[in-house]
């Protein structure tokens, strides 16, 4: 079964015990997300699957390439320089599922489930989808929402070193667990041009379980992994969407009512689930990137296809 297929097992996993996170306390202390990672040593207990050496792409849509990061040289798919010696706009998009493992992002996908957003390559947008610490057969362990953050960062900067891409043109992007850890990387770093996250949770442990490393136990391992603490750390435009049947109640909606941070618009996408959203709403902000103006409004999101 391909990569993105296995992406479907997730379907919605989140806890309608978690919907307490509406309850808990979230003024914290006053620090921001990386004075609060700061010499904090997470405690890892469990791993997940292997999946092994990512694919070969296909064609040449992508290229297999390898960027530096902090536990070592980690796996990317990255739209390969077209040669005709422009500088273009940029993504980087996580996907959802195990999110530290990439798979065929090339093949053609339903527009029902379009995970690989392909919409953005078609448009012009050179994309990456970078692999994490711990998947494929990347060096270290999966942390899940933790020294992930770390990687994505490092892939940005692999990225807008790349002679073909416009470094003040970079956006991030992800769907499902990947919007989750878009949502912490805009928390720690202000690099991007707008933020794009999809189908997203507020808290870590609304996942029941899946996607998480460390001990469930400790809260503060769980608080630094969890969205919802620090949006008022976000410096740029982000753009949080799901629709209606997706993970909207008890989760999106819970960070839409805890946000104060204008920087951070929530939209719910009528008429669409946690799968189909993609596409269309892709599709809107690809044509924006490649126009240099992005952002979106209801009615822009209303009556999608």
């Amino acid at each position: 079964m391909g990569f993105l297929m296995r992406l479907l097992s997730l379907g919605l996993v989140v806890c309608v015990c978690v919907a307490g996170c509406a309850r808990r306390e979230l003024s914290g202390s006053g620090e921001s997300l990386v004075e609060a990672r700061a010499g904090f040593k997470t405690t890892i207990i469990k791993t997940g699957e292997d999946y092994g050496a990512p694919d070969v792409p296909a064609d040449d849509t992508f290229e297999l390439i390898h960027y530096p990061a902090p536990v070592g040289e980690l796996a990317a798919y990255l739209t390969p320089d077209p040669g005709d010696g422009k500088r273009y706009p940029a993504i980087i998009w996580i996907t959802g599922g195990d999110c530290n493992t990439i798979g065929d992002v090339w093949s053609y996908q339903d527009r029902g489930n379009d995970q690989s957003a392909s919409t953005f390559r078609k448009q012009g947008v050179v994309m990456m989808f970078p692999s994490l610490r711990g998947g494929n057969d990347n060096p270290g362990k999966r942390e899940g929402f933790y020294g992930e953050v770390d990687d994505v960062i490092a892939a940005t900067e692999y990225l807008a070193k790349q002679p073909y891409v416009d470094p003040d043109q970079i956006y991030l992007g992800g769907h499902s667990t990947g919007g989750t850890l878009v949502l912490l990387v805009g928390e720690c770093s202000a690099r991007y041009q707008a933020i794009f996250s999809l189908g997203a949770v507020a808290a870590a442990d609304q996942y029941g379980g899946e996607f998480l490393y460390c001990d469930p136990s400790y809260a503060k391992e769980l608080r630094l992994r969890s969205p919802i603490y620090w949006l008022d750390q976000i410096k740029n435009p982000t753009y949080v969407i799901e629709g209606e049947e997706g993970n909207w109640d008890g989760a999106i909606e819970v960070m839409a009512d805890a946000n104060t941070n204008p920087k951070i618009q929530f939209f719910k996408v009528d008429g669409h689930d946690h799968f189909s959203v993609i596409a269309p709403v892709a599709e809107i902000l690809a044509k924006q990137i490649v126009a240099g103006k992005v952002g979106l409004t209801e009615s822009m999101l209303r009556d999608l296809q």
